[in-house]
């Protein structure tokens, strides 16, 4: 069976259904299986009339690709070059083992399967740990069709996002530190959570940026350390305190050169036993992050200085993590 207009376009019956096939100058031969011949006929029309207006393109490759298998290609290319690797690895690799989504042909995704996936995982996560994923498998498919040559859109751009959990206001209060330290201290195995706990709440460090600190990067005589790639992509000098200054001078120096040679992972799952072991509600070690730049404005140091510290660019971003001690607060009106 044929479709007959200026160029020739082949509807062949076939075992397993109906082939639509256009062969024509210039453009690549393709061809598609269909379960009835109106869906073929249908099929060679619409592409056929991309080629007469010149907006034809060749969505072959992207017919028979995945999800699953950009997924695949962007874990081994793109993933290792991000500054959270680790945590764009791991929620790749969740999606791939458990999310049916990563079976679909990019050409068969849609802004309403998005949306099916997306409300499904809001019965298991919260709005933003979806948004995550959501930024994640956009980026993958913005990737496959700038730099991949895949000729498919992007149905994220559809779709509604969810809201963003509250920002969080929590601190230490009461006696958490001194229960949490003394859990760390009486029943973690591991040498440098204890030490590590303690840095990140007097240097104000991001947990990353703690972990790939070097010993080449810190001056105990000026007690500065130099962090040369942060969060934002711009490094910074980190004064130390005298007691951060004496907690790295105590400690024993590894043979990788870093001054806390442990995993985020180890770091993570330690904390939050030592967490769980106190007694303690809600309390995740970015808090301590929280604590400390809170504390720096308790001690009396300005936007500018606490920004230079601890690196946010804005004051928007520094309110998000600065939760200032009602206490100190009503002490400081009188």
């Amino acid at each position: 069976y044929t479709l007959r207009g200026v160029y020739m376009a082949t509807v062949t019956k076939r075992a397993t259904g109906y082939q639509a096939q256009i062969r024509r100058k210039g453009f690549p031969t393709i061809s598609k299986m269909f379960a009835s011949k109106r869906d073929a006929e249908s099929w060679a029309r619409h592409h056929e009339a991309e080629m007469d207006r010149g907006i034809f393109l060749d969505r072959t490759e992207a017919d028979r690709t995945t999800l699953g298998e950009l997924l695949d290609r962007y874990l081994v290319e793109v993933t290792p070059l991000k500054k959270s690797a680790l945590t764009v690895a791991t929620r790749i690799k969740r999606f791939l083992r458990e999310e049916s989504l990563a079976k679909y042909k990019t050409t068969a995704l849609t802004g309403k399967l998005i949306a099916v996936y997306r409300d499904k995982r809001l019965g298991e996560v919260t709005g933003s740990s979806v948004n995550r994923d959501l930024s994640i498998i956009s980026h993958v498919l913005n990737t496959a069709i700038k730099e991949w040559g895949l000729h498919i859109t992007n149905p994220i751009t559809q779709i509604r996002k969810p809201k963003e959990n509250p920002q969080r206001e929590r601190r230490l209060s009461g006696d958490e530190e001194t229960r949490l330290m003394k859990e760390i201290e009486g029943k973690t195995n591991n040498q440098w959570i204890k030490p590590a706990v303690l840095f990140a709440i007097e240097t104000w460090m991001r947990r990353g940026e703690i972990l790939s600190l070097n010993w080449k990067a810190v001056d105990l005589n000026k007690r500065v350390a130099r962090l040369l790639d942060t969060k934002n992509g711009e490094g910074r000098s980190v004064p130390l305190t005298i007691k951060a200054t004496c907690l790295l001078q105590a400690l024993p120096r590894s043979i990788d050169g870093r001054v806390f040679p442990i995993s985020a992972e180890a770091l993570k799952l330690a904390f939050g036993r030592a967490v769980k072991r106190a007694g303690i509600n809600d309390l995740h070690f970015h808090d301590l992050r929280h604590e400390a730049v809170s504390r720096l404005f308790e001690k009396g140091l300005n936007v500018m200085e606490v920004a230079s510290i601890s690196g946010h660019k804005t004051l928007q971003m520094l309110k998000r993590y600065t939760h200032l001690s009602i206490d100190g607060l009503v002490a400081k009106l009188g």
